[in-house]
C-alpha cells in the first residue's frame, strides 16, 4: 500500500512533467522561425530599445560583394555620444534561411568621441566558404541597458 502511495505522489508527477516538456519542446523546435527572446524589452523593465532609423551606429568597411576566400572585416561606428561603453555583437545569417553562420562578441567596449570605432583594440574577421546572399547585424548594448542595432547585407561569389 506504501509503495503505492509513493509512487502516486512522488514518481507519476516526474513522469507526467517529463512527457509534457517533452511535446511541447518537441512543437516549439518545429517551427522553424520561431525566435528565442532572452531579453524582453519593455519600458516597465527599465530597458529601451533604439531600432529605429536615426542611424547611431553604422557598419564600416562592409562591401557589397566578397570572393570565397577574401575575409569580411568590419567595423562599427558609433554616431550616439549616449554610447560610451558597451557590448558589440556582430552576427552574420543567411539571408534566405535566417540561419546563424557566425558571431562574435565584444565585451565592454569603451571609446571617446575621438575614437567611436568598435572594436577597440580587436577586430571583426571572418572568412565565408558558402557562395550566397548574407545579413550583418551589429548591436550594441551599453551599460545601462540600452540596445541600438543596424544591418547591412552583402554576397559571396
Amino acid at each position: 500500500m506504501a509503495t503505492k502511495r509513493i509512487f502516486v505522489v512522488f514518481v507519476l508527477p516526474v513522469i507526467f512533467s517529463i512527457v509534457f516538456g517533452s511535446t511541447v519542446m518537441f512543437d516549439i523546435l518545429q517551427k522553424p522561425d520561431r525566435e528565442l527572446n532572452l531579453w524582453p524589452i519593455s519600458s516597465s523593465e527599465g530597458f529601451s530599445n533604439h531600432d529605429n532609423n536615426e542611424n547611431k551606429i553604422e557598419i564600416i568597411g562592409l562591401s557589397p560583394q566578397y570572393s570565397v576566400s577574401q575575409s569580411v572585416e568590419i567595423q562599427v561606428k558609433v554616431n550616439d555620444p549616449s554610447f560610451d561603453c558597451g557590448d558589440l555583437y556582430i552576427t552574420i545569417h543567411s539571408s534566405g534561411k535566417n540561419e546563424i553562420i557566425t558571431q562574435g562578441g565584444f565585451f565592454t567596449q569603451c571609446f571617446d568621441s575621438r575614437n567611436s570605432l568598435i572594436p577597440v583594440g580587436d577586430e571583426f574577421s571572418t572568412i565565408i566558404e558558402t557562395p550566397g546572399s548574407y545579413r550583418i547585424t551589429a548591436d550594441v548594448i551599453s551599460k545601462d541597458l540600452v540596445n541600438t542595432s543596424t544591418s547591412g547585407t552583402f554576397t559571396v561569389k
